[in-house]
């Protein structure tokens, strides 16, 4: 392997609205790096990049890609060379016609999602220690992605033996076979997880917070800001990831996470944690069952070639609720 993938990046959106868009976000305390009448670029206050989440106004809400940052240009040279001899048609996006960020590769993964690699983008003012623009949720970085596919031991072999990424946890089902598994090129649980379903999909975009006080201080500011009904799943517990989560739906319905409380991956001895699927504390070790809509929705997600929505295949394993009592 001759290329380095460093992280989950940025990801990319189509909304509706703009502005029920705008007022959804910085509510949960994003900050504005720069909007006109067709786009809004978001980032967290500890990121020093350009943006996390490009909201772009379009007729239909869609996922137009997820993207990764690479070490350098090298890099995406070397990601071309690996996509076209596996196959894959690939998309050049040239330094200027994308805000604040250079050259762009994309292509659709082994399971049809939309992937962009970038190495170079605009920094901005790290606004960590600027207390005075803490608001909401205090959103600081994004974190990962959820995909919903519809064979996650396929994607599961892909993104491990051909681009570099290691496995942090994963939940297996009937005869022992991979139902959901959690991926990561940076040092935590995850850059990427996936979830056997109907798919390509995305099922959320995860962003990090500084503490569990973030996530109640956030619902107290939806709440109050007449969001309520945006909550769809939360606050609580996953077993899986230990993370302390928060489910929300946008205006559009895109999902975003609040996210925090996951642990260390960066020792080569580290070793995956198993799960069983209907054990009862791997999705949540603490707090409400999920409601359907959390297995039954997700983003649909473009063609990097002609912008249109990617038809939906049915999962390989059975797809259901998993049966335990909370």
């Amino acid at each position: 392997m001759m290329f380095d993938i460093i992280r989950s990046g940025r990801a990319i959106l189509h909304v509706t609205d703009l502005e029920q868009s705008k007022s959804f976000y910085e509510a949960l305390g994003f900050i504005e790096s720069e909007a006109d009448e067709e786009n809004i670029f978001f980032r967290g206050l500890e990121e020093h990049n350009h943006h996390s989440l490009w909201l772009k106004k379009k007729p239909e809400p869609a996922v137009e890609a997820i993207s990764y940052k690479v070490i350098s240009e090298q890099d995406l040279d070397e990601l071309e060379k690996f996509f076209i001899s596996q196959g894959n048609d690939i998309k050049w996006l040239e330094k200027g016609t994308q805000r604040a960020v250079g050259r762009a590769l994309r292509v659709q993964d082994i399971s049809g999602l939309p992937l962009e690699f970038y190495a170079e983008m605009e920094t901005v003012d790290r606004l960590l220690q600027r207390y005075d623009l803490y608001k909401g949720a205090k959103v600081q970085r994004i974190d990962h992605f959820n995909c919903m596919v519809p064979n996650v031991e396929q994607a599961y072999d892909y993104y491990i033996k051909h681009l570099g990424f290691a496995c942090s946890e994963y939940t297996v089902g009937e005869e022992e076979k991979v139902w959901a598994a959690w991926l990561h090129r940076k040092p935590s649980v995850h850059d990427v997880a996936f979830m056997n379903g109907l798919g390509p999909r995305l099922h959320h975009v995860g962003f990090w917070l500084k503490d569990p006080m973030s996530l109640i201080d956030g619902c107290d500011v939806l709440a109050a800001l007449g969001y309520g009904p945006n909550i769809e799943r939360g606050p609580g517990r996953h077993g899986l990831s230990n993370a302390f989560f928060l489910y929300l739906r946008d205006p559009d319905g895109h999902r975003i996470e609040l996210y925090n409380g996951d642990y260390l991956t960066s020792d080569p001895d580290f070793k995956p944690i198993k799960w069983d699927l209907d054990d009862p504390m791997r999705q949540t070790f603490w707090g409400h069952e999920a409601p359907d809509s959390w297995f039954d929705e997700a983003s649909e997600v473009l063609d990097i070639q002609t912008g249109r929505k990617l038809p939906q295949h049915e999962p390989k394993l059975k797809k259901r609720k998993p049966q335990f009592v909370i």
